[in-house]
């Protein structure tokens, strides 16, 4: 009786270091630290691509108003085309690029005088430009499936990492033969450990999916209503040839 008492003092005042996060990690499964450093991983990288994006989606939205300035400023579109048509420096300044491209090999040829293929040369403008827009922004959602599978597979996979854990944790109840939060607390928090594991890769990219899914979703309608001005002006200097 004694003893217990003794040992039951010195519990009382300890902390068994195999409960803290490292020693989880050190402690656990062979599987279960798979899916740890999985999901750390995942994690990481979300980390990485939420930063890079939400930082370039800013410089770009900086770049885009300087061209706007520049392009409704009144000066000569095709002083505004030489200056950027070696490196366009953001995806509007290179849908504008595109289309006056093509609008300056059609003048070269003398087409856009035809009224026959005024239609054409217009319909050929309309069709680069998406083609423009449509590259720039594949560009930009690059990884973006990357964080919605993160959000979408990472608790799953915290689960998985539970279960296994859980398992482990009533094999060693069946080989103890001992039912003491002793020998049931590692492996319970090995369990749980993989679950918040999942979690914590989870929610910031769920956040992070959501927040820059809305920030493209807005700079691809501000590309899309350029290209649609842009597109008029050029038809209207087309009736003006015609």
């Amino acid at each position: 009786m004694e003893q217990d008492a003794i040992n039951s003092l010195e519990l009382e005042g300890s902390v068994d270091p195999t409960l803290s996060v490292w020693g989880l990690f050190l402690e656990a499964d062979i599987v279960v630290q798979a899916v740890m450093v999985l999901l750390i991983l995942a994690s990481f990288w979300s980390w990485a691509i939420i930063f890079e994006k939400v930082l370039r989606m800013r410089r770009l939205k900086e770049r885009a108003g300087q061209f706007e300035e520049a392009f409704w400023s009144g000066g000569s579109l095709d002083d505004l085309y030489d200056r950027l048509d070696n490196r366009p420096p953001d995806p509007m300044a290179s849908v504008f690029v595109s289309a006056m491209r093509e609008w300056r090999r059609s003048s070269a040829r003398g087409l856009s005088s035809a009224s026959e293929v005024k239609a054409s040369l217009q319909q050929r403008i309309e069709r680069v430009m998406e083609i423009a827009l449509g590259r720039e922004m594949e560009r930009l959602e690059r990884h973006m499936t990357f964080l919605a599978s993160v959000g979408s597979a990472a608790p799953f996979i915290g689960l998985f990492g539970t279960v296994w854990g859980i398992m482990n944790a009533f094999t060693s109840i069946a080989a103890a033969k001992n039912t003491s939060l002793a020998v049931v607390a590692p492996g319970i928090a090995e369990a749980l450990f993989a679950t918040a594991l999942g979690l914590v890769a989870a929610i910031p990219a769920v956040i992070g999916y959501n927040k820059l899914s809305n920030d493209l979703g807005r700079y691809a309608g501000r590309l899309e209503a350029f290209a649609g001005e842009f597109g008029a002006i050029l038809s209207r200097k087309l009736d003006e040839k015609a």
